[in-house]
């Protein structure tokens, strides 16, 4: 979430398209929770159009889970959300039942442990996490030496659009191709494509 004045309605945000479009997904209000904005959605998953449908995604900083719910709504097969706060990881579990979500499961662990110990591949990851911290840095290599994205698979990764960290991420990109980027606002996002 964009630094700014809180709004009603401020801990809930639409689904944007698919079958729950317009649905409300709500969140708790933590600071560790930072919903990707809606106008960056719309652009993500417009990018992502062709290849969403039937893919299994992995969203490993789950948060507000604007992300994992807008990718089952758009029809992947398969969302796995890993959120390591107990309370947060509690309130996706309601919105799961709530929307009768199935196909979506928490994993409630640190993203690091949670890469330690997968054993799938997925066609589309999502890497949100808090801005003023070097979890990227961490998660990409391990994401990669472990081949957790499959061949062909979309890496996407939201960053702070300031932040000096993301240049020392240059050489563990290196083996994807950047296929878009974009700044919005205080946020830069890129979609990297694997072709190993």
């Amino acid at each position: 979430m964009l630094a700014g004045p809180r709004v009603a309605n401020s801990n809930s945000l639409r689904i944007i398209g698919g079958t729950w479009r317009s649905r409300r997904l709500k969140f708790i209000d933590s600071p560790k929770i930072r919903p990707t904005p809606d106008r960056v959605r719309e652009t993500l998953f417009n990018w992502l159009a062709a290849n969403i449908n039937g893919a299994t995604c992995l969203d490993l900083f789950a948060g507000s889970g604007a992300l994992g719910f807008e990718a089952m709504s758009r029809g992947a097969d398969q969302v796995v959300l890993v959120e390591e706060d107990a309370r947060i990881a509690a309130m996706l579990n309601e919105q799961i039942e709530l929307f009768n979500a199935q196909a979506i499961e928490i994993k409630n662990q640190n993203a690091l442990t949670y890469l330690q110990n997968v054993n799938q591949q997925y066609d589309v990851i999502f890497l949100d996490p808090p801005f003023d911290c070097d979890l990227l840095e961490k998660v990409i290599p391990m994401i990669l030496k472990q081949q957790v994205l499959s061949v062909g698979g979309l890496l996407y990764v939201e960053s702070a659009a300031q932040q000096k960290a993301i240049k020392c991420l240059e050489k563990s990109l290196e083996t994807l191709n950047c296929i878009r980027e974009k700044i919005s606002g205080e946020v830069r996002y890129a979609l990297y494509e694997s072709d190993l």
